[in-house]
C-alpha cells in the first residue's frame, strides 16, 4: 500500500467499486478500503442488476474488486476512523493504525438497518424476514405474508405488497390504527388485520413458521416485512464536519444521508459521498450509477487541479528565466510563430 493516493474511496460496496472503477480507468491511483461487512450480505441474491440478476452479493463485489484491480486499483481492509484536512487533501486514518493520504476522499459507507426489537427479526433478517419488495417479491409471491406495523407506513407497505401476493395479514403491533380510508382500502383488497402486539417469530428447522401475539396465539406465515430505521454510516464524514440530516417520506423519518449535490459533492471541497450513505432509497445498481457519478466529477476536479499546478510551475520556471524563448509567450515567441505559419503574409507590426 503506498502512501498517497489522487482519491482514497472509503467502502467497497457497489457504489464505491463503481466508482473506484471508472477512476482507475481514468488512470488515478486509487486506493479503496473497506472494512468487508456490507448491508445485503444477509441476502442470497442481489435483484434488479442488469446483467447480473440473481447475483449472490459477495459474488458480485468479488467481481467489482477483480476489475478495479485490472486498472491497477488498490486494496486495504479495514474501517477509516476518521477523515482530517492536510496540505494538499486529506489524511485517512484506518482503526488499525495505518494512515494514508489522498487528493479527494470519496465515501460511500452505505447505512445501517435499524431493526424492530422483536425476537426473532435479526436473526431471519435477509431471508424470511424482508422490508423491500422490488428486492425479495418475486422471491415470497403467492406465498403467507405478514406486514410488521411499527408507524404510519405499515398500511403503505401491506398494500404495496398485495402486488406481489393475495396472502396479506397486516399486524398493527405498535403502529397507528388505519384511518377509516385506509381500513376501507384494506377490506376492498382482502387484507387480514391483526390487533395487539407481536412477541416474537416462531421458526422451524431454521424457516419463519409463524407469528406470536401478546396472547400466545400464532399466526403461520412463510415472511415478515419490517421497516427498518435507515441510518447513514457518518461517521468518516462526520470527523470532517458533515453532518447526517433526516430523511422523509412525506411526514415520517425514513432515516438519515449526507447531502450531496447532483454530482455527489458534499459541502467540504475535495470531498463526494455516493450511495446508501447518502440516498436511503438506493438499491445495488443505483448505488453503483451514483458512484460513477461521483467519480466522474472528482476527475474533473483533479485535472481542474493538475492544470492549476501545472500554471503554476510554468509560472514560477518563466519567472526565474528556466524557460527558453520558445517556451514562454512573448512577442519574440509570437512573431517568431507569425513568420513559421503567414511568412510575407504577416502583419508586419
Amino acid at each position: 500500500m503506498e502512501t498517497e493516493y489522487d482519491v482514497v474511496v472509503v467502502g467497497g460496496g457497489a457504489a464505491g467499486l463503481s466508482g473506484a472503477l471508472a477512476l482507475s480507468r481514468a488512470r488515478r491511483s486509487v486506493l479503496v478500503v473497506d472494512g468487508g461487512a456490507p448491508r445485503n450480505a444477509p441476502a442470497a441474491h442481489a435483484h434488479n442488476y442488469l446483467g447480473r440478476e440473481g447475483v449472490p452479493p459477495r459474488e458480485l463485489l468479488a467481481i467489482g474488486r477483480s476489475e478495479v484491480a485490472g486498472y491497477g486499483g488498490e486494496f486495504a481492509d479495514g474501517d477509516v476512523t476518521s477523515a482530517a484536512p492536510v496540505e494538499g487533501g486529506f489524511e485517512v486514518r484506518l482503526a488499525d493504525g495505518r494512515s494514508v493520504r489522498a487528493r479527494r476522499l470519496l465515501v460511500t459507507t452505505g447505512l445501517v438497518d435499524e431493526l424492530p426489537d422483536v425476537p426473532g427479526v435479526r436473526e431471519l433478517w435477509g431471508s424470511d424476514v424482508l422490508h423491500c419488495p422490488y428486492c425479495h417479491g418475486w422471491e415470497a409471491r403467492d406465498q403467507a405474508v405478514g406486514v410488521l406495523a411499527t408507524s404510519p407506513l405499515g398500511v403503505h407497505q401491506v398494500l404495496m405488497w398485495r402486488q406481489w401476493t393475495a396472502d396479506l395479514t397486516l399486524f398493527l403491533h405498535t403502529g397507528p390504527q388505519p384511518t377509516e380510508e385506509e381500513w376501507e382500502q384494506l377490506a376492498a383488497r382482502g387484507i387480514s388485520v391483526v390487533v395487539g402486539e407481536v412477541v416474537g417469530l416462531e421458526t422451524a428447522d431454521g424457516r419463519l413458521a409463524g407469528v406470536r401475539l401478546a396472547d400466545g396465539t400464532v399466526i403461520a406465515r412463510d415472511f415478515v416485512v419490517v421497516a427498518p430505521r435507515f441510518t447513514a454510516r457518518a461517521g468518516v464524514l462526520e470527523s470532517l464536519g458533515l453532518a447526517a440530516v433526516e430523511q422523509r417520506m412525506g411526514e415520517l423519518v425514513m432515516g438519515s444521508g449526507v447531502p450531496v449535490d447532483a454530482f455527489g459533492a458534499t459541502a467540504v471541497p475535495g470531498v463526494w459521498a455516493a450511495g446508501n450513505v447518502t440516498d436511503t432509497r438506493a438499491q445495488v445498481i443505483s448505488a453503483a450509477a451514483a458512484g460513477l457519478n461521483a467519480a466522474v466529477a472528482v476527475n474533473a476536479d483533479l485535472i481542474a487541479d493538475d492544470t492549476r499546478r501545472a500554471v503554476a510551475t510554468r509560472g514560477a520556471l518563466a519567472a526565474r528565466g528556466a524557460l527558453t524563448t520558445r517556451q514562454v509567450f512573448s512577442p519574440v515567441s509570437e512573431r517568431e510563430l507569425c513568420d513559421q505559419v503567414l511568412g510575407d503574409r504577416r502583419h508586419g507590426i
